[in-house]
């Protein structure tokens, strides 16, 4: 029963990974997208009478040579949007990507319209990729034994946009590459070193701060195999000990193995002494007993890690 004990401690402090899971290539990355366009077809639900909506409205009337003035236009099915995606690293022209569509009008919903062609561009300036298509709505959220729509003015269309620009990377050619871990830790970064090195037996892989690996090809195998090669190596990789609280809902979230130093408690109108290492599961049963509310509980927490009596990060959202 010892020796199962001593494994599952080492276990809760260990953990082994892939470098993939871990970090990111720098230069492989994903890039952001942002359009401004019209949703079109509205049932009387968009934009009541927004300048932006009617001087669009009619600058894209003009291209199908029809001339109307923007203060005629007295249209309530159509609104103003701010169309926004995310396109992947490697992308290629014709690929398909979701985007979201969002009002900037008074816009009361934009259920049942379609976008119209959107250009969508990068922070270069150059357009990256045209959206256009239906919008799609989510289903129903069930509350208080009545139907509820899902939010209306920011929405999506899938498969909205078409690439067309790729982010250009000359990946094949190149002798180094970087790797960002997604977390600053020496030790983890001396880990990922030292796993890299031990599979290609030789010195590819150096580790220059605590979130950066710098990575030499090895000759025998082109840039592409040698990082799929790198990204599936398993690595130990430190946990560490976090205790999470919502102080708006009253949450806490703490990992079993998570022990609080013997020390005394008091607090209002209840003291508690702690005469030997407990963990924060039974310090949080005894509070309750006591009838310590969730904000007490959170409280309590915040001071114990105040005075070194927990061996944990606490994390306030």
């Amino acid at each position: 029963m010892r020796f199962s004990l001593i494994i599952l401690l080492f276990a809760s402090l260990l953990l082994a990974e892939k470098i993939k899971d871990i970090s990111s290539i720098i230069g492989v990355r994903s890039n952001q997208l942002i359009g401004y366009g019209l949703v079109v077809g509205l049932k009387g639900s968009g934009d009541s009478s927004s300048k932006f909506t009617n001087q669009t409205l009619s600058n894209l009337l003009k291209n199908v040579n029809v001339k109307l003035d923007p203060k005629d236009i007295k249209s309530k099915n159509v609104a103003a949007v701010m169309v926004t995606a995310t396109l992947p690293p490697f992308a290629r022209e014709g690929d398909k990507i979701d985007v979201t569509v969002s009002s900037i009008g008074d816009a009361k919903s934009l259920e049942g319209g379609v976008l119209l062609i959107t250009p969508l561009k990068g922070v270069n300036g150059k357009i990256y990729a045209l959206a256009q298509g239906p919008i799609t709505m989510g289903g129903f959220n069930v509350k208080g034994g009545k139907n509820q729509k899902h939010f209306t003015t920011t929405v999506k269309v899938l498969n909205g946009a078409t690439v067309e620009r790729a982010v250009a990377w000359d990946i094949y050619h190149q002798r180094f590459a970087t790797l960002s871990l997604n977390k600053s830790d020496f030790n983890l970064a001396i880990n990922a070193q030292k796993a890299i090195n031990n599979f290609f037996k030789q010195q590819v892989a150096i580790a220059i701060d605590p979130r950066t690996v710098k990575l030499k090809k090895p000759q025998d195998m082109t840039m592409p195999e040698f990082l799929a090669k790198v990204e599936d190596i398993d690595i130990s990789v430190p946990q560490e000990n976090i205790i999470v609280i919502d102080e708006r809902t009253g949450t806490v979230i703490a990992g079993s193995n998570i022990t609080v130093k013997p020390t005394v408690i008091v607090y209002g109108k209840f003291t508690i002494k702690i005469q030997k290492e407990t963990s924060v599961l039974e310090l949080t049963n005894n509070l309750q007993k006591v009838k310590a509310t969730p904000q007490d509980i959170i409280a309590i927490i915040e001071n114990l890690k105040a005075s070194n009596a927990l061996n944990a990060k606490v994390v306030i959202n």
